[in-house]
């Protein structure tokens, strides 16, 4: 069945009132502001405000309250009726190229103040926009977490991407690996660079880094290749440790070279996420520990939802187009529609 979004519904609503007006002693103008106020304070909600801050901000001139605490927790409702909306939709229009997985920590009274992983999945798509696609609350380092994340993705219709990028957690690793067997996999070099700097004296960061990153981000295989070759006989005496993390899994880490180079910069880190990520801690700063995972996850949506609404799109024009398509070609994508798409049928199943 196909749900209004709530916004939808008061919008609809409102209409009504204009046309039909109202049986009751309410006036059509007071209940146009109450159906306002609602929205108001979902919205305000949204953008990080408590339920007492948004109480204390919807008073009248004569100090009494329009909304109380409560009410603002049960018109707040709607952003639950959004998420189940957003988690259910079918994926099988969109055309992904580049898919995004990352996760970010809440803390949850109902465990304990324990933590609880926000897993979030983002694309861009064949016609160059960027676009939210999932969330979910897990555990960013279980793979069993990551592989029901990944199948629910391929069970709503979404169809084998020519790239997924991830940090090192092994569990989504092995998650993406199964579920996308024919995909490139890339690791983000943000996470890469400074999961190495970390094995550096700060006296020798700066150095490292621009070496490291001159590797990392070459603009081809075979530089990047020579590049590491001289990172390594430069510095392997003197920070094995640091080499040795350089290194691990380097096929994963220049990956992204095989794609449109007009696209490298974009897809060769979880970056927006984590930027997004940090908008939605800036939200959820004012509840120091959810009670519920109901409540997490509502406002981890709501906020990472209307961050999304803001992203920019990248360049995809006819050459680079022809060019994801050769490529999904060398790596078996095509052909998917008849041998990878049962592939994650199966997975799914």
């Amino acid at each position: 069945m196909h749900r209004i979004p709530p916004s939808q519904r008061i919008g609809k609503k409102v209409d009504e009132l204009l046309r039909q007006g109202l049986d009751g002693e309410e006036d059509v103008t007071t209940a146009i502001i109450r159906l306002g106020v609602e929205r108001l304070a979902v919205e305000m909600y949204a953008r990080g405000l408590s339920t007492r801050d948004i109480e204390d901000a919807l008073r009248e001139a004569t100090g009494d309250r329009l909304l109380s605490r409560t009410a603002v927790s049960q018109v707040t409702e709607v952003l639950w009726e959004e998420y189940e909306a957003f988690a259910r939709r079918d994926l099988s229009g969109f055309e992904v190229e580049y898919l995004f997985l990352d996760a970010v920590y809440e803390s949850l009274r109902e465990q304990g103040a324990g933590q609880e992983g926000v897993l979030c999945a983002w694309a861009i798509c064949a016609n160059g926009s960027k676009t939210l696609l999932h969330l979910a609350l897990g555990n960013k380092e279980s793979y069993d977490n990551w592989l029901e994340f990944v199948r629910d993705l391929v069970t709503r219709g979404l169809h084998p991407p020519v790239q997924v990028t991830t940090d090192g957690a092994p569990g989504l690793i092995r998650a993406v690996t199964e579920a996308f067997p024919h995909s490139l996999r890339q690791r983000c070099l943000a996470h890469k660079t400074r999961n190495v700097l970390d094995k550096v004296p700060d006296s020798a960061r700066d150095e490292v880094k621009a070496a490291v990153q001159a590797a990392y981000y070459a603009p081809t295989r075979e530089i990047a290749d020579q590049i590491a070759a001289e990172v390594l006989k430069t510095y392997q005496s003197h920070y094995p440790s640091a080499m040795r993390s350089f290194l691990d899994d380097w096929e994963a880490s220049v990956a992204y070279l095989r794609c449109p180079t007009v696209h490298h910069k974009r897809i060769r880190t979880t970056n927006l996420l984590e930027r997004s990520f940090l908008e939605e801690r800036r939200r959820t700063k004012v509840i120091p520990r959810f009670f519920t995972e109901k409540s997490c996850l509502k406002l981890a949506f709501a906020s990472l939802w209307r961050a999304s609404q803001r992203w920019q799109g990248v360049k995809m024009t006819e050459l680079e187009r022809q060019q994801l398509r050769l490529l999904r070609c060398e790596l078996g994508l095509l052909v998917g529609e008849e041998n990878v798409a049962p592939k994650a049928q199966r997975l799914a199943a």
